[in-house]
């Protein structure tokens, strides 16, 4: 019987970006705040685009957004907000780029309360990914009900720009689930 090849997750191909990301970040458990805190939000600016644009435009969020220290952007001004609207480095939405302060400021809120974020989220798995087994790309959901419930979560909590589906890839891109294609050498890495 031969042996089954491996091949990366499709998605990913087309894009030395999207490569690197996919075989070095993409589905792989990630605890630490800051980090979340840049995923939950750059999934947030995706919304309505492609992923490959925010990878493009990453850099540019990171300078702007102070390194996604929620301590720092809970204190932005709308003068400043206003100013990060504008600037082409990033996807301009304005509601999108005031949603980066309202989480901040959501998730201080939820650190003051006596939790941190990574805690908060890695609860909806039990502190461990999910291994979906994923077999070919269509079996891949756009959201589950753990995501459903995530999103009513952290709206409760204030957050914004935070719906089920950007929730579910919010989980993907932070190793929340493994979705890496089992024929994906990733999938055993993650797997580990």
């Amino acid at each position: 019987m031969a042996k089954s090849k491996e091949e990366k997750c499709g998605w990913c191909l087309g894009s030395e970006l999207y490569i690197q990301y996919h075989d070095e970040e993409w589905g792989r458990p990630n605890f630490d705040t800051q980090h979340l805190f840049e995923m939950i939000n750059l999934e947030g600016a995706q919304a309505g685009l492609s992923w490959i644009t925010i990878l493009n435009k990453r850099e540019g969020y990171r300078k702007v957004f102070a390194e996604f220290s929620p301590e720092k952007v809970a204190r932005f001004t709308d003068a400043k907000l206003d100013k990060i609207a504008a600037n082409p480095a990033i996807v301009r939405h304005k509601q999108k780029v005031y949603a980066v302060r309202k989480n901040a400021q959501a998730l201080l809120s939820l650190r003051d309360s006596g939790e941190e974020f990574s805690d908060f989220v890695w609860k909806y798995v039990d502190n461990s990914p999910v291994d979906n087994k994923v077999r070919k790309l269509s079996d891949v959901p756009g959201s589950t009900d753990v995501s459903k419930q995530m999103s009513k979560d952290l709206k409760r909590l204030g957050f914004s720009f935070v719906g089920p589906t950007t929730c579910y890839a919010f989980m993907q891109a932070a190793g929340l689930v493994n979705d890496h294609l089992v024929s994906c050498p990733c999938y055993k890495q993650v797997k580990l």
